[in-house]
């Protein structure tokens, strides 16, 4: 502290930049209760600041040794962890979720800064983080099987029994969420969890890591191990690892599907998607627009659920487009850091680059921009190498476009106008993907009837991107299978026994 004051107070440093110093000293991995090092710094990736573009720190691939012994650390919390009743688990992980509340505002500063999106929504993620843990808290008492009387006096009873170790690999649009909404049911269930985080965002998890600890989990019980596809790979083909959930792209989840079925592991895949979001002429307008900005631009359009091909019937699309290129020209762009922002910076510069790739392709296949879609520069000095782009909406869509059949990842809003139900449903369905879908309409009738016609496992009427955790959040098609969140993940991170008990005499057939 002495030395960091006397910098800062000479303005050799700024307190930003020695945050940023502090970060490169930082070990990232985690396991046997105690931050831990990369040994091979030979490998090592330097992690940029969205917002800024300064390398943030250097992430150091774990090898096969380390990846083992983090594994190793973590089967034997588990073994610990399993022989606790539901409430001894409860109770620690209730400690996790009031410790993350407590500290919110500075985890989410530090998610901000490794990930880029708002200080704004970075607070909620944090909220949904401890929520998760709690929620799951609370069903870690209730686990149950069920008695069966069998005839003579015999019966039968299951037990849900804990997986063992569990392997959760993060994607960088949610760093810290992800991982609690991977660990908390893992926990409760009485697994243990080996967590890697994405190579671009390896910052918030080792933190989660500590408020664990902090809370009175066995050492290793959640450990984190940093890398890219080699550490993945690695952590799926482990013989002592039981399941693997994982969160990321579709060409990424076949890979770790295929390395896990040679172990017989159970796989939960949350992918990608190119989510429809219909919108008919009798919705409230007003809360059609704001429907869709939410559908399109939260985390900077980072959003695996986002619907990113808006069907508006073709009565109301002038009306429509009007409304949401004026609001999206008022999206505040720029510091992620104050809380008059409502968009901060993609991931990576190579990123924005393809996002704007899209835009351009978009525009040579006939798309019309209406607003956005280029390299944005803040005013503020330090801001000036960060990775910003002005929100985009595309108009003159067709089905068959680039921008309309790939996932984007990006702000960027195709608009199709529609005719009838009947054939929206149809385009809507006419995809490869099927994360989540949306319909704005005042008919109630139409609005079941549509969500149930709408091949997708989230079906949001009326709004969008609603994803409390008592709710079950997973895909159809290709956008993966298994759910995160609500009562039916325990499904996912246990197995069931089933106990016989005879009280009579064996019946001898021999």
């Amino acid at each position: 502290k002495k030395i960091k004051n006397c910098l800062i107070s000479k303005g050799f440093l700024s307190e930003d930049y020695f945050s940023n110093i502090l970060f490169f000293l930082c070990y990232l991995n985690f396991w046997a209760g105690r931050r831990v090092g990369g040994r091979n710094s030979e490998h090592a990736e330097p992690v940029f600041e969205p917002a800024t573009g300064r390398v943030l720190c250097q992430m150091v691939p774990c090898g096969a040794e380390e990846v083992d012994e983090a594994i190793m650390s973590a089967h034997a919390a588990y073994v610990q962890w399993s022989k606790k009743s539901g409430m001894e688990r409860a109770r620690v992980m209730l400690e996790a979720a009031r410790i993350i509340r407590e500290r919110r505002e500075k985890i989410a500063k530090l998610e901000v800064i490794n990930n880029g999106k708002s200080i704004t929504e970075a607070l909620v993620d944090i909220d949904v983080a401890w929520q998760c843990i709690e929620y799951y808290a609370g069903l870690a008492g209730t686990l149950a099987g069920q008695h069966f009387q069998l005839p003579g006096g015999a019966f039968a009873y299951t037990r849900r029994e804990p997986l063992g170790v569990c392997v959760g690999i993060g994607a960088w649009n949610y760093p810290f969420q992800i991982a609690a909404w991977k660990s908390a049911p893992a926990l409760a269930c009485g697994n243990a969890m080996v967590f890697k985080p994405s190579p671009f965002t390896p910052v918030t998890a080792v933190i989660l890591a500590e408020v664990y600890k902090e809370a009175g989990v066995p050492d290793g019980l959640f450990c984190v191990v940093q890398g890219g596809a080699e550490t993945g790979s690695l952590l799926c083909n482990h013989p002592k690892v039981a399941k693997v959930s994982f969160t990321g792209s579709v060409p990424t989840g076949k890979k770790v599907m295929e390395m896990s079925a040679k172990g017989v592991k159970q796989v939960t895949l949350e992918l990608g998607g190119k989510s429809p979001l219909i919108i008919f002429k009798d919705c409230d307008l007003e809360n059609a627009v704001k429907g869709a900005l939410m559908a399109n631009f939260l985390t900077q359009g980072q959003v695996c659920c986002n619907g990113t091909r808006v069907f508006v019937h073709k009565d109301i699309l002038p009306q429509f487009l009007e409304e949401v290129v004026k609001r999206t020209k008022a999206i505040a762009v720029g510091d992620p850091l104050l809380d008059s922002t409502r968009m901060g910076a993609l991931i990576t510069k190579p990123h924005l680059e393809k996002v704007l790739g899209f835009v351009s392709q978009a525009k040579k296949e006939g798309g019309r921009v209406l607003c956005g879609g280029e390299p944005f520069v803040p005013s503020d000095p330090k801001l000036k190498g960060g990775y910003f782009m002005s929100p985009c909406i595309l108009d003159n869509c067709r089905d068959d476009m680039t921008c309309v059949k790939e996932e984007i990842f990006g702000p960027v809003m195709s608009v199709l106008p529609f005719d009838t139900e009947e054939e929206v449903i149809r385009r809507a369905n006419n995809t490869t993907f099927g994360l989540a879908s949306g319909v704005f309409t005042r008919d109630i009738s139409r609005a079941h009837r549509v969500a149930a016609s709408l091949e997708a496992g989230t079906c949001f009427i009326n709004n969008y991107n609603i994803s409390p955790v008592e709710v079950p959040f997973g895909g159809y098609k290709m956008s993966g299978f298994g759910r995160e969140n609500g009562q039916v993940t325990i499904e996912y991170y246990s197995q069931l026994k089933t106990v016989v008990v005879e009280t009579g005499d064996v019946e001898n057939y021999f």
